[in-house]
């Protein structure tokens, strides 16, 4: 168990690290342009949100429900506002905008965590990039099936996501605060593609400096087998 811990100890810490913004990544000022509907799901894609993130001030319902549509299939997640406050309105706002459409699972590390959050439109990812948000305090544990955000330390979260694959408890006192949880699909979110593991330069998967800078293009050129959200959508 001592060393199951310290391995689990040691992912955390290199994926605190994946997280970290680099200067020289940052993307173009985001430029308002008109919103534009997407997919065949009628799921729309404020551009004008998506590329100047201090429009997305709305906030969440005290509770409320996602359904992800993805190439493995469906999972709704259930959000708890109160949990994580800053969190949860953040989360909101993206699903509402359109964030997550065609959104790689790009970091999957099996009996760990699923990563996901960088846009594949690069403009889009560089908008965000900085847009960093608040701590909330930890008020529930990192079990099996609940999400909360990747972070690089203290008020850095963005846009990036992961949710526990098991009880990664540890990451409580790292600051990790869970927002919601999966409450339908945990069979799919647990069969997302895990062969690349973890990022470069430690391990085979993407490097996120280069997903930040090239996006999808690199990703589906590089790691064919990756899975992505197609779309996400509020149930209430």
């Amino acid at each position: 168990m001592k060393a199951r811990n310290l391995a689990i100890a040691a992912l955390a810490a290199v994926f605190a690290a994946a997280c970290a913004p680099k200067a020289q990544e940052n993307g173009p000022d985001p430029r308002p342009a008109a919103a534009q509907t997407q997919t065949n799901k009628e799921i729309k894609t404020d551009m004008e949100i998506l590329k100047n993130p201090a429009k997305a001030v709305e906030k969440a319902p005290e509770n409320f429900k996602v359904k992800f549509e993805t190439t493995k299939g469906d999972f709704t997640l259930e959000v708890t506002r109160a949990w994580s406050p800053l969190g949860a309105d953040r989360f909101y706002n993206l699903v509402k905008a359109g964030f997550f459409t065609d959104v790689a699972f790009f970091r999957v590390i099996e009996g760990f965590m699923v990563q996901f959050g960088i846009h594949g439109n690069p403009e889009i990812a560089g908008a965000w990039r900085g847009a960093r948000i608040k701590d909330d305090p930890v008020t529930q544990s990192n079990a099996k099936g609940y999400i909360s955000y990747a972070m690089a330390g203290p008020n850095t979260r963005t846009t990036q996501f992961f949710i526990n694959y098991g009880n990664n408890r540890n990451l409580d006192g790292m600051g990790f605060s869970p927002f919601g949880k999966v409450v339908e699909g945990m069979g799919v979110v647990e069969s997302i593609y895990n062969g690349y593991g973890e990022g470069a330069p430690s391990g085979m998967g993407p490097d996120q400096g280069l997903v930040q800078l090239q996006g999808n293009k690199y990703l589906k050129a590089e790691f064919p087998k990756m899975d992505y959200i197609k779309s996400a959508e509020l149930l209430n």
